[in-house]
């Protein structure tokens, strides 16, 4: 199976994305602490979570609109490498709670 997005934004969801050094120092993400601005040591920002994407109170990433991520073309390393559709073993355990979640959002909209 080809690894593609199916773009159900479950992982968008679920998941809080850890921006590389260089991601992180760039700037060009918005960060759960943004406002505290950057940490110039990226091992104390790693730390101490500063270089994770900023989430909605929702706990959705901020980039995340309609299902859709809004800066895909750009969007960082860790979003890059995952896909619900990955066989590698490093993703197993995230994939199980997509596919649980998946099942869950199903059952929610037949019972409609």
């Amino acid at each position: 199976m080809k690894n593609d997005c199916t773009r159900c934004g479950i992982c968008c969801r679920l998941f809080v994305i850890n921006l590389t050094e260089k991601e992180y120092k760039s700037g060009k993400y918005k960060t759960q602490f943004e406002e505290f601005g950057l940490i110039d040591n990226f091992r104390k920002a790693n730390s101490c979570a500063a270089n994770t994407l900023k989430q909605k109170e929702n706990g959705s990433c901020v980039y995340l609109k309609d299902n859709k991520c809004t800066i895909y073309k750009i969007r960082p390393q860790a979003c890059r490498e995952f896909f619900c559709t990955s066989k590698e073993k490093r993703f197993k355990k995230m994939i199980r709670q997509i596919k649980k979640k998946q099942v869950s959002f199903y059952n929610e909209f037949t019972e409609l």
